[in-house]
């Protein structure tokens, strides 16, 4: 028998669960923010500001000493403790450490290698070309914390096949169940594992992640680029309570969509049956450029050590999310980023974070 991370023990923490270190990656990739990237370190910046308040953050910068001392001077500029951030030379292709970078796993009883790794095969999406050095970020990761590090393989015919899974693609309640859509991970188009059917995930989900359930919801929202995300829908705030958005124009594009993973919601269970408990979250109006609608969406939140991190879009509903996410969570901080211009890269602030958990 295959020793699985699970059969060992491990599972994949919720997001909620204390932190050791936020992972992000410097960006230097231009062409992801075509005629916008001036605003962007400075976007970073103000991220990582808040969260070395709060946790140790770990940047990979892309470039040598020059660019190191450049990403320093501006996180002194803009206030960020710099004795709790880590500037680390890697080469990277692009920003989106949520789907390229590892997902880490603990094991809450064991005399030692409680904190490993999951590297997963990351084909940029199925979609783009330039990945070649995204792919290797987990392999540093693991290197860099001297953990150990699974590469998730499902034999097939006699062939070990490698999984392709993002990290912005599940999300855990730690304590068995996940969340997915059926958009992302069983369709034909931007197909990741087309040799995987839902059993077949399912059963991925339990050997690697150590979640005996899963819930599968159906389409992700317009102007998602990664076909169905579940990180721009729906998350855990709670072992049962689920935030999840929903749009209030009948003539919005995703309003019945929405409204499809709501009642999908609603007829949920988790791992030991319970009912979930969903709070609704407002969709912005939609953000264009230059005609195009780009992924904004409030779920798309990142949670640290006594702090959330929500993104806001200049929008009359900024408000109201903030106030949804901070009744959820009444004992952290909750504070909007301004992400209008970050979301043109076609993620915000869950997709370009990675949590490093604390051992038990």
């Amino acid at each position: 028998m295959i020793e699985t991370p699970a059969l060992l023990g491990y599972r994949m923490p919720a997001e909620w669960e204390p932190h050791e270190a936020t992972w992000v990656a410097w960006p230097h990739n231009r062409d992801d923010w075509p005629g916008k990237f001036a605003p962007i370190p400075w976007v970073y910046a103000e991220i990582v500001r808040h969260l070395s308040r709060v946790e140790r953050v770990n940047v990979l910068v892309h470039g040598g000493e020059k660019r190191q001392e450049r990403v320093a001077e501006i996180l002194e500029k803009a206030g960020a403790d710099l004795g709790r951030v880590t500037l680390l030379r890697a080469r990277t292709d692009r920003v989106w450490l949520r789907d390229s970078g590892p997902t880490f796993l603990v094991r809450d009883t064991a005399p030692s290698d409680r904190l490993a790794l999951l590297h997963w095969k990351f084909n940029a999406w199925a979609k783009y070309d330039n990945y070649h050095s995204d792919k290797l970020v987990p392999k540093l990761v693991a290197r860099q914390l001297q953990a150990k590090r699974w590469v998730p393989r499902v034999e097939l015919e006699g062939e070990h096949r490698r999984v392709v899974l993002e990290g912005g693609a599940i999300d855990v309640n730690g304590a068995g169940t996940l969340i997915t859509t059926e958009e992302c991970l069983l369709s034909d188009v931007q197909a990741r594992n087309p040799w995987l059917d839902r059993e077949g995930v399912e059963r991925v989900a339990a050997d690697f992640l150590g979640a005996r359930h899963v819930i599968w919801l159906g389409p992700g929202i317009a102007g998602d680029d990664t076909h169905g995300h579940v990180d721009d829908l729906a998350r855990f705030v709670g072992p049962r309570t689920v935030v999840a958005v929903v749009e209030k124009q009948r003539s919005d594009p995703n309003f019945e969509p929405l409204q499809e993973n709501w009642k999908r919601l609603e007829a949920a269970r988790d791992q030991d049956g319970n009912a979930l408990e969903l709070v609704p979250l407002p969709m912005p109006e939609p953000v264009l450029f230059e005609g195009e609608r780009l992924p904004a969406s409030y779920a798309n939140f990142y949670i640290a050590n006594g702090l959330v991190l929500v993104p806001t879009f200049n929008d009359p509903a900024d408000r109201e999310a903030l106030n949804t996410l901070a009744s959820v969570f009444p004992d952290r901080t909750v504070v909007g980023i301004h992400c209008v211009d970050l979301v043109l890269g076609l993620g915000t602030l869950h997709c370009l974070t990675q949590q490093q958990p604390a051992t038990p």
